[in-house]
């Protein structure tokens, strides 16, 4: 079954966590799972955690992008624009775990002075994790731990308590000025004209769209949205627009009976040819083919 990351209107993953009561999802996939060997850009209010197990992946925060190999990882924080993918098409095995912060709020106390700070610090919208430094490996160790004990019966209160000591080192090494800030004004508006752009797209991807139409909805010039869109989604708004309207096809293949002619029309396709055309340029098959390989579920990740 290939890896789904279903997405909100403002491109904030709809997240499914392991358990309903509890924030916190953790998974390991095979980059060559997901469509093209590319996660689609995204955001959620959960911090990120990713290990390499094996292999490589490029990985793009913010429309920064790092390569991440074998015994590396990145922590992402709430907020930020990221994705995993490889242009080269070459394989990644991978843990991928999101956490809460609410898991580490039972009082307005512990959020104001330990988790908020952590949360808006200007010098941590991401953290690779090197192994030459040992709080960093220490980080990656505890993800490997975390994906170990994930189905054990206490496991909530052990992802807790790591989820605290891996808080516990962040607190420390970010707020001794080791990272340094480095994001703008500038940059974050940037970031939030990105969103909305992006928002616009996937509210209203069903209708026939012009790159000046989604230029308007971030209120800047088609040049600057084409370079908005490289620099933060790695692709341009056209290939953006596409890509969702080829998600969303995915969702009705996978959970209806609807004839692929009606799915390619009611996802913004102007013909059921030009749909398959296109799914078979991206997916490497026909949707026919996609509904009859594929069944219901999906996962997370990245």
């Amino acid at each position: 079954m290939a890896p789904h990351m279903e997405l909100n209107e403002n491109a904030s993953e709809k997240v499914r966590y392991d358990l309903p009561q509890y924030p916190f999802s953790i998974s390991r996939s095979l980059l060559s799972q997901y469509p093209d060997f590319s996660a689609p850009n995204h955001w959620h209010d959960d911090l990120e955690l990713i290990a390499v197990l094996s292999g490589e992946m490029e990985y793009n925060v913010n429309g920064r992008i790092y390569l991440l190999k074998k015994g590396q990882g990145i922590l992402v924080n709430a907020g930020q624009m990221h994705f995993g993918f490889s242009r080269q098409k070459k394989e990644c095995d991978f843990i991928c775990i999101l956490l809460h912060p609410a898991l580490l709020c039972p009082l307005p106390s512990f959020k104001q002075d330990f988790v908020d700070p952590v949360l808006r610090s200007p010098g941590l919208s991401y953290l690779l994790l090197k192994p030459e430094i040992p709080w960093e490996k220490a980080v990656y160790d505890k993800i490997l731990y975390l994906y170990d004990i994930r189905k054990e019966k206490t496991a909530p209160l052990k992802i807790l308590a790591v989820f605290a000591g891996i808080w516990e080192l962040l607190y420390e090494n970010i707020s001794a000025g080791q990272y340094p800030a480095d994001k703008s004004l500038a940059k974050n508006r940037d970031l939030a004209i990105a969103k909305d752009m992006a928002r616009f797209i996937r509210e209203n991807y069903m209708e026939k769209l012009s790159l000046a139409d989604i230029a308007a909805a971030g209120a800047v010039g088609q040049s600057k949205c084409c370079k908005l869109f490289a620099r933060f989604f790695f692709q341009s708004p056209a290939v953006y627009l596409t890509r969702h309207r080829l998600s969303k096809s995915m969702e009705l293949l996978l959970h209806t009976d609807l004839p692929v002619i009606e799915i390619a029309l009611s996802v913004g396709f102007g013909s059921a040819s030009y749909y398959t055309e296109t799914f078979r340029k991206w997916m490497g098959k026909t949707p026919s083919q996609f509904r009859k390989e594929n069944s219901s579920g999906t996962e997370a990740g990245l």
